[in-house]
């Protein structure tokens, strides 16, 4: 893919090329980083940067320039011991500097290198994608062929229209943005907004010259820019600009003298998002396991650094070389790398172990992220943890959810390591350094190194020689352990949640939705406040005269709601999230959507359906069985929401419709679980009774389903006549 750049009445074409930060500048994934650049930790088994790159080559990126910072050294011998190098698709070079702290000074440093040539895409190494670039880049060109002052184009998704989507999914703060409904064209920003009292502050000039003001807290930042080389002259000319989001595109929507413009590329379909801590990397990690990321998946090699791998039914990924024994259990969703063993009676559930990793016997890992070279030894738990490379857990050690080890961290027998806590062979730095600032991994930024780290091995692996004189905290690894425990601070301590693996815990969630059902009580998300203190209505949610408007398009509503519900279930599934945090946020959706109970309710058992079809089977009795165990197990769910005989007839109706149109598979069997629902309490006799009887002056075609269940409804009346 190629541009062209005017010269005189000739154009010649510009190879596209891209900017890829490997450095996030940030201190979220402390105190891993320390030792190893984010960018090449490993994201289902595979370095983050390798995601990055992929998808450059695969949207026709012809040139790319790592920009390296912290710990380049480990990143240029990375790549230079990669394929990315003498590439002929593709070609990768290194930028590295020693002095930059910021995103802003990486830009700076790079428009004094006078290698971009025309419009670039700038991602950082911590994004993962699988759009296609084409449609974005041609309406970036198109546009500044119109309007030179359009320096940027930001790709964004839709998400869910709720506040718990970033805080539970990705961790993040809501994000509220303003976009011009016509052009596209991003107005506000603004990603720590409080929305209490629902109400944002705005400048009402925003409304001045245009009918309307799209303002949405919907959609997710994907950080991929499409830039043009302005965008590079304005860092440098404002070195105030430091941060991408913070400082400079609130800083261009702010400028009113040079009048640039960012404008807007919603992504429908595609994936796109970005780890920005422990949270995102799970979900991401997650996404990638569950084929959202296709063809960026474990099993299909996108690049010549991707391990062999196979996958088996229920999304289980396999290397060639596992020795799995016959009496453990590999559950859904699990990714095990080559060389890794796993010893009698052990259970590994929805979660990566990396290469050459020994699982002992009787050891329980759920949700977890193991990393290479792993020793856990007998009778281990693992909940909801990292563990790096090397790491050694001796018989009976247990991890809380939330627990990070870093590279070769040893936990003596039975030792318990409570949640969040996050243990090292590096002492933590005497002073917090801000979050803006590089990750550096040196005494002059306040980190004091532990004299066993010794450097890197031929094969880029962290190596750590014990000094004879280190001394650990036994009480905290224990006798035979080694490692240091970071303490949390106490402004940190109480957002640790917000960033952390482990399942966000009922009371913060609970206050979440508390949180939204009040702002959708206060009824002000549809108006502006401006600085002067006075409102204007937003055109798509109120009229001229203050009157609400109502969505003409409700069934697309509904359709998003029942597939909101839907991964929110299937995510419960995968994670055994317990069934009052499922309900936690159904809530929130229902809030966010303004759905009944009655809706929640069939949405609910559509999920049911899915999933009692996901188990191999080869008759109806089983596909009955499946459906039968699913009911059963989630009733409790279910019937939550079916509180009254309309929620009860709702069921039956989606039940019919289920089996015309989306599953036919379960329409011979439609009486036996319509027998089902009446014995597990979900249904009564007199929503049976009211749903047969709306049929009875309908045509035949309306009647298949009421007459195979004839028999039992003629049962249900005689049982009520001899009672």
């Amino acid at each position: 893919m190629a541009q062209k750049k005017g010269l005189g009445e000739e154009e010649v074409p510009v190879p596209l090329q891209a900017v890829l930060l490997a450095d996030s500048f940030t201190q979220k994934f402390r105190p891993i980083t320390l030792e190893r650049p984010k960018v090449l930790l490993p994201l289902a088994n595979v370095p983050m940067i390798e995601y990055a790159l992929a998808w450059l080559e695969s949207v026709g990126v012809a040139e790319v320039f790592v920009f390296c910072c912290s710990h380049a050294n480990q990143v240029k011998d990375y790549l230079q011991k990669s394929q990315w190098l003498g590439q002929s698709r593709i070609k990768v070079d290194t930028i590295e500097s020693h002095d930059s702290i910021s995103a802003g000074d990486a830009l700076r440093l790079i428009y004094e290198k006078n290698v971009i040539r025309g419009d670039f895409v700038l991602i950082s190494g911590d994004t993962v994608s699988n759009m296609s670039l084409a449609d974005a880049l041609q309406e970036h060109k198109q546009r500044r062929k119109k309007d030179p002052l359009a320096v940027m184009t930001m790709v964004i998704k839709q998400s869910k229209p709720s506040s718990i989507s970033c805080r539970t999914r990705l961790g993040n703060d809501e994000l509220f943005i303003g976009i011009d409904p016509e052009s596209n064209e991003l107005l506000y920003y603004e990603d720590r907004a409080d929305y209490s009292k629902g109400l944002v502050s705005l400048d009402k000039t925003l409304l001045s010259e245009r009918p309307a003001v799209l303002l949405q807290n919907d959609k997710q930042d994907c950080y991929i820019d499409i830039c043009s080389p302005e965008v590079l002259s304005l860092f440098t000319d404002n070195f105030d600009y430091q941060q991408l989001r913070r400082d400079f595109v609130k800083g261009l929507l702010m400028d009113d003298i040079m009048g640039y413009k960012i404008f807007t590329y919603e992504i429908g379909s595609s994936y796109a998002a970005r780890i920005e801590n422990f949270r995102s990397y799970d979900t991401v990690s997650k996404d990638i396991l569950q084929r959202w990321m296709y063809p960026f998946v474990p099993d299909v090699q996108f690049s010549g650094n991707c391990p062999a791998v196979k996958m088996d039914r229920e999304g289980i990924y396999r290397a060639n070389d596992v020795a799995q024994s016959r009496f453990a259990r590999v559950g859904p969703y699990t990714l095990v790398g080559a060389g890794t063993s796993i010893g009698d009676y052990s259970c590994v559930i929805n979660s990566t172990i990396g290469d050459n990793c020994t699982i002992g016997r009787n050891v329980s890992i759920e949700g977890c992220y193991i990393w290479n070279n792993v020793t856990i030894q007998d009778n281990c738990k693992l909940k909801h943890a990292i563990v790096c490379d090397g790491a050694i857990l001796k018989a009976g050690a247990v991890l809380q959810p939330g627990v990070i080890l870093t590279f070769k961290v040893m936990l003596g027998e039975d030792i318990e390591v409570p949640a969040y806590s996050k243990i090292s062979l590096l002492h933590q730095p005497n002073t917090q350094d801000s979050d803006e600032e590089l990750e550096y991994a040196d005494s002059s930024h306040g980190i004091v190194e532990n004299p066993s780290l010794s450097g890197v091995d031929e094969n880029g692996e962290l190596v750590h020689e014990p000094s004879e004189d280190q001394h650990w905290d036994t009480s905290k690894v224990g006798v035979s352990g080694a490692g240091v425990l970071w303490s949390i601070g106490e402004n940190l301590q109480e957002d640790e949640w917000k960033h952390s693996i482990a399942p966000i815990p009922a009371e913060k969630l609970g206050g979440i939705i508390a949180a939204l059902a009040d702002a959708e009580a206060s009824q002000d998300l549809g108006t502006l406040q401006t600085s002067e203190g006075v409102k204007a209505n937003i055109e798509r949610d109120v009229d001229e005269d203050g009157n609400s408007v109502v969505d003409d398009d409700v069934d697309l509503k509904t359709v998003q709601f029942d597939k909101e519900v839907e991964e929110t279930f299937a995510r419960a599934v995968v994670e055994g999230v317990e069934q009052d945090h499922v309900i936690l946020e159904i809530n929130a959706l229902r809030l966010a959507y303004n759905m009944t109970f009655s809706d929640c309710a069939g949405a609910i058992f559509d999920s049911l359906i899915k999933l009692a079809l996901e188990p191999p089977r080869s008759s109806n009795r089983e596909l009955l069985i499946n459906t039968k165990n699913v009911i059963v197990k989630w009733k409790g769910l279910l019937s939550h929401y079916v509180q009254s005989e309309d929620d009860e007839v709702e069921i039956l109706l989606k039940l019919e419709e289920i089996c015309l149109e989306s599953a036919k598979e379960f329409a011979s069997i439609f009486s036996s679980i319509l027998q089902i629902l009446y014995d597990q309490d979900i249904v009564t006799e007199d929503a049976i009774m009211s749903w047969a009887s709306e049929k009875e002056g309908a045509e035949e075609s309306d009647k298949v389903f009421v007459n195979q269940c004839e028999a039992f409804i003629q049962w249900l009346r005689e049982a009520s006549e001899e009672e």
